[in-house]
């Protein structure tokens, strides 16, 4: 690889970290290339982009944007690098679900928005609720006292129906 091919690479990770709202790094050692593609399809599925790229492609490409600064003390090893953008937490769930059934991809330390979380935060992490849940419950719950108002004032509505309706019997008989 020449250098302008190199400063290629480069530039593209910088645009990667840049465009992302969370970047995850992996230790993918011992993993088949058949389950990496597994595992490429799974995190396509949810917008997430999976790279393996080198250690010092990747701390160069750190360095120029001057973001996420503790994890080039993860860039030992055999790295990979995921970037997600809508759905920060998906990444975690994935590889938390891909961890626990293989004991593999273990999450070295990971930078959503502007906090760091390590490796030993993955069970957090994967604990959280997705950005769909969440307005799920936000709706939900201003859904609640709206039905709760409409179903008391229906009951109002109901009850003074059933006096009209008894006064009614009442000069009738």
């Amino acid at each position: 690889m020449n250098k302008n091919e190199k400063s290629e690479a480069i530039k593209e990770v910088v645009e990667l970290i840049n465009e992302s709202s969370a970047v995850y790094l992996t230790d993918y050692s011992g993993i088949k290339v058949e389950d990496i593609n597994k595992l490429r399809k799974e995190f396509r599925k949810e917008g997430v982009k999976y790279k393996v790229l080198k250690n010092t492609f990747f701390e160069r490409a750190l360095k120029e944007t001057g973001k996420y600064p503790q994890l080039s003390n993860y860039l030992v090893g055999m790295t990979s690098v995921i970037f997600a953008y809508e759905n920060p937490v998906a990444p975690a769930k994935i590889i938390k679900k891909y961890f626990d059934d293989k004991q593999k991809l273990s999450l070295k330390a990971c930078y959503i928005d502007s906090a760091f979380y390590d490796g030993k935060q993955l069970n957090d992490l994967a604990s959280l609720p997705t950005k769909p849940e969440i307005i799920a419950g936000i709706l939900g719950s201003l859904d609640s006292p709206i039905s709760g108002v409409v179903g008391a004032i229906n009951a109002v509505m109901r009850d003074l129906v059933i006096v009209i309706d008894e006064i009614s019997k009442k000069e009738a008989a």
